[in-house]
């Protein structure tokens, strides 16, 4: 029975670099997948999924108005039956593509695996993320630590002078330069003015 997975984690958990392994597993068995991520994250390029080991793999880019089910019902009709889809950074997707993606499951039934980000700098539910959290069949955390040993929860934000951001748009695309993944007492602290960059 196909389902709607959301693995979730804070930043640099390895969340791109499963998700290609997910799905190299499943090309590796002749079975088709479809990978997709938000056409503004041009990180590793437009349409590219990268992950920070140097794994890269081509993605079809959506827009924030795309109708990912009628995409995927597309694809659907092009080629081998699709046996699973894949969307990176799924915090980057809204409300809508969530419930999208979830008829993609319910009306098509191929399995959607979505990996994102749970919170914001801020500490605040993404949307799609919020959405998720409410409707996904199974939820699977990806486990990172923060600089302390103890397991990261949460991410703060640096400026260009690796000062820790407060304010803020939700959605500012980057990686280690801009984001540090911490636990959720030393984000406390960070967000309170203790930055502390060693361990306790």
């Amino acid at each position: 029975m196909a389902k709607l997975y959301f693995n979730y984690s804070t930043m640099n958990a390895g969340k791109s670099t499963m998700l290609l392994q997910a799905s190299y597993n499943y090309q590796e068995r002749g079975m088709r997948t479809v990978q997709l991520i938000a056409a503004f994250d041009e990180r590793a390029g437009r349409g590219v999924i990268g992950s920070r080991i140097g794994l890269e793999a081509s993605a079809i880019p959506f827009e924030p108005h795309e109708d990912l089910f009628r995409l995927v019902g597309t694809l659907s009709g092009e080629g081998a039956p699709i046996s699973c889809i894949f969307v990176d950074e799924a915090h980057f997707m809204t409300p809508v593509h969530v419930w999208q993606l979830a008829r993609v499951v319910d009306r098509l039934g191929i399995p959607v695996m979505v990996y994102g980000l749970r919170t914001d700098f801020q500490g605040k539910l993404f949307p799609a993320s919020q959405e998720l959290l409410a409707i996904a069949d199974e939820m699977r955390e990806v486990r990172t630590i923060c600089h302390c040993g103890r397991k990261a929860t949460m991410v703060v934000r640096l400026d260009g002078e690796g000062k820790v951001l407060h304010e803020g748009a939700q959605i500012d695309v980057g990686g280690n330069e801009k984001y540090v993944s911490l636990c959720r007492r030393h984000w406390d602290d960070a967000m309170n003015g203790a930055w502390i960059a060693e361990p306790v």
